[in-house]
């Protein structure tokens, strides 16, 4: 019971899990702005606006930029309470996989219910339908990945496990995101058919359905309790939590975490436009360079594990996060570089894909390691309130990435302000993309202050502290 490694193949069917809710996260990520925020190309095309889009909230946020900051509230109690009742479940299935079974059917019909309005034009009802369901779309997420990602640690038996377990869901969560931006590329034909707004959803639920298959996988192809035999967890919510951040290390990741998820939702959130406003290029393109920086960037995954040996994994964070902030620079410099085209797109897709590598995998296998750090010194196993305190650092970052790009994006523009018909400007984007690059530095800065070789001091002694007593 509990003992026996992942192997390979089990691992990808893992990961597999992977796929499936980062395409639904990468619909809510790049669809949610998108769709509520049109550009002036998207109107001309047929699209609607369906809830104000101007910085009507105090002259400074917009609608969907409050309703992410409810959101943000609302996580904050949901993510440690779903971590604490998975750390204590004694389900006779296993701690994690069992809410991971419940929550993937309304996780993905939820997604699509995101972008279902009902009413055709700008309407109270609108706003509230989008808000309701944006919860809840949060919510099973938080069923859904916390104990998902605590699996991590559980499965990871050693160091190399651990390591490709997180190679392996990185490349299914960029493959996941390229997914997510297909209609882009798919939705056009079915404009005449079904209508601007219809043509979206219709694929909206295609990836949903397919999504909910990816996510089902893991759940029905692996047995929790063949590889993990952990003993439930005693502490209740807020003293887990506590005892979570108390840990020194985990504060300074977290911190610098959410800054890497600020950055990288700017990048997800702002490439449609980037593409239709700032390079002036058909939204074709917008999948195009985000399918030639995620195969790029899988090309550089098998040499991460050997970077980690041989440069550990605090410093390549760090060379992620200043590689990141290099494409954002090349971003901002649009309209200023003196070639055009699809020139930028290319060159920031050349730029940002070996630190997407770096920043795809190790962070995940540095909460893993912290988790089993701070399980030798308690002796009291609180995965799930580590992942579920990631998970929030994900949440709270892509929430502020959208409140901060719905309110930088429109500036600049020679519209009202305030007009409920406000689209994004070349200035507007630009500042997001100079933003985006301070929080990349800022999580860079953080992060070295992450004390690497203790926690993998600890974790080694306790290694060889079992080898020896299995020794003798």
């Amino acid at each position: 019971m509990g003992t026996r490694r992942l192997t390979k193949k089990e691992m990808w069917t893992f990961a597999v899990g992977q796929l499936g809710w980062s395409i639904l996260g990468g619909i809510i990520n790049t669809w949610l702005v998108t769709f509520y925020l049109p550009t002036k190309q998207s109107v001309e095309a047929g699209a609607k606006f369906y809830v104000p889009t101007g910085l009507v909230i105090g002259g400074i946020l917009t609608v969907l930029g409050l309703i992410t900051f409810i959101c943000r509230i609302f996580d904050a109690i949901t993510d440690p309470l779903i971590a604490s009742l998975s750390d204590r479940s004694k389900n006779p299935k296993g701690r994690r996989i069992p809410f991971m079974r419940i929550a993937a059917i309304p996780f993905a019909v939820i997604t699509v219910l995101v972008f279902c309005a009902p009413v055709g034009h700008i309407s109270k009802i609108n706003i509230v339908w989008v808000l309701a369901f944006l919860i809840l779309f949060y919510l099973f997420m938080t069923m859904y990945c916390t104990p998902y990602n605590a699996l991590i640690s559980e499965f990871g038996k050693t160091q190399d496990d651990r390591m490709f377990i997180s190679t392996a869901i990185s490349l299914t969560f960029f493959v996941g995101t390229l997914i997510a931006y297909l209609p882009f590329v798919l939705a056009g034909p079915l404009q005449k058919m079904v209508g601007y707004s219809w043509s979206y959803r219709v694929w909206f639920i295609i990836l949903a359905a397919i999504a909910l298959y990816c996510m089902l996988i893991p759940t029905r192809k692996l047995n929790e309790k063949d590889f993990v035999d952990a003993v439930p967890s005693d502490t209740n919510t807020l003293k887990s939590l506590g005892a979570t951040f108390k840990n020194g290390n985990f504060r300074r990741f977290a911190f610098s975490d959410i800054s890497y998820w600020i950055g990288l939702t700017l990048f997800q959130t702002g490439l449609p436009f980037f593409v239709k406003v700032s390079m002036q290029l058909d939204e074709f393109y917008t999948t195009v360079f985000l399918g030639g920086m995620t195969v790029l960037s899988a090309c550089f995954y098998p040499m991460v594990s050997k970077l980690v040996i041989l440069f550990g994994k605090k410093k390549l964070v760090i060379t992620g996060f200043i590689g990141l902030a290099l494409a954002y620079v090349i971003t901002a410099l649009i309209g200023i570089l003196p070639f055009g085209g699809i020139v930028p797109g290319v060159l920031i897709c050349l730029i940002a894909a070996f630190p997407m590598a770096l920043l795809g995998i190790i962070p995940q296998a540095i909460v893993a390691d912290v988790a089993e750090e701070d399980a030798i010194n308690t002796g009291e196993k609180r995965e799930g309130m580590f992942f579920a305190a990631r998970t929030f650092a994900m949440k709270f970052g892509q929430s502020v990435a959208m409140l901060v790009f719905t309110s930088l994006a429109v500036l600049g523009t020679k519209q009202d302000i305030k007009s409920n018909d406000l689209t994004a400007s070349p200035i507007g984007l630009r500042i997001v993309a100079i933003v985006a690059v301070c929080f990349c530095i800022m999580g860079a800065v953080i992060l070295s202050a992450y004390d690497e070789k203790k926690v993998m001091g600890t974790i080694n002694a306790a290694k060889e502290a079992e080898q020896a007593e299995a020794q003798s």
